[in-house]
């Protein structure tokens, strides 16, 4: 044999070692998305008259940008949440009014894109209309963003009022003008919604829901609102007007990371 024929096969050998040790399994590659356990349901399985505008699958909302892990704009719950939805959506049909859900299960890596975001100070492209006099230092401090989020958990939903018939909302532009989320109603981004004193997501204490400020046809709409879910089983979160969770909670201690999107449901409409 060459002493070329030699070097040849060395480096080849050598070559393969380096495969073998570098190469990954084709199972390690691919790896499955997790899929939702069997007691989720999406929402318009049991109710599809109850509007769905899902604010995290846009780019209009605090973030300004499509959130990780919102690949459809679905809303999924467990199934009891969903039920008691039901029952809410059908004695608010009788007086004109129907639900309208913006955010449910929520998947940890959507909560992580929260993070990262509060985290990098130099984008402050939406703190117009969703922070406007709160510091981006403090969202943290102040309780707006954390590491977990009970939507995570499958059973917390935010949500609000539509007076029937529903209006159309206008799209939003991302680089539109933004007003502040507690402009007065005709002035702030136009939600068909009724008038609840805030827009969704207001990061500001005007969003606590019996916040003494808000008074008048504002305060009637949200008691409406937090009476009619809390006979139904599901518990408001006092700073935010929007935030309901359904108790008993099936999943008290889990926090689900896989995407919302039909196809996590397994064939599950």
């Amino acid at each position: 044999m060459t002493r070329l024929s030699t070097a040849l096969r060395g480096l080849a050998t050598a070559v393969a070692a380096l495969f073998a040790v570098t190469a990954v399994p084709a199972s390690a590659q691919a790896r499955p998305e997790p899929r939702a356990p069997e007691d989720f349901v999406t929402l318009r399985s049991i109710d599809p008259t109850i509007i769905e505008e899902m604010r995290y699958a846009t780019v209009h909302n605090f973030v300004g940008e499509r959130v990780d892990g919102y690949r459809q704009p679905l809303c999924i719950l467990t199934r009891p949440a969903a039920e008691a939805l039901h029952r809410a959506q059908t004695r608010l049909l009788r007086q004109g009014y129907s639900l309208k859900v913006y955010d449910c299960y929520r998947p940890q890596r959507a909560v992580d894109h929260f993070v990262r975001w509060a985290e990098d100070l130099d984008d402050q492209r939406m703190k117009a209309e969703f922070y406007p006099e709160v510091d981006k230092t403090r969202l943290f401090t102040d309780g707006y963003i954390a590491e977990k989020s009970g939507h995570s958990r499958g059973s917390t939903v935010d949500l609000t009022l539509v007076r029937l018939p529903a209006k159309p909302t206008r799209p939003y532009h991302p680089g539109q003008p933004l007003v502040s989320c507690f402009a007065p109603q005709d002035e702030r981004f136009p939600d068909n919604s009724v008038d609840m004193g805030t827009g969704y997501d207001c990061f500001d204490t005007r969003s606590h829901t019996i916040d003494p400020r808000v008074q008048g046809v504002q305060h009637a709409n949200r008691m409406l609102l937090k009476n009619t879910l809390e006979d139904a089983g599901l518990v408001n979160l006092p700073e935010e007007w929007w935030h309901f969770t359904y108790k008993p909670e099936p999943h008290p201690d889990t926090y689900f990371d896989f995407p919302v999107s039909a196809r996590s449901l397994a064939g599950r409409r």
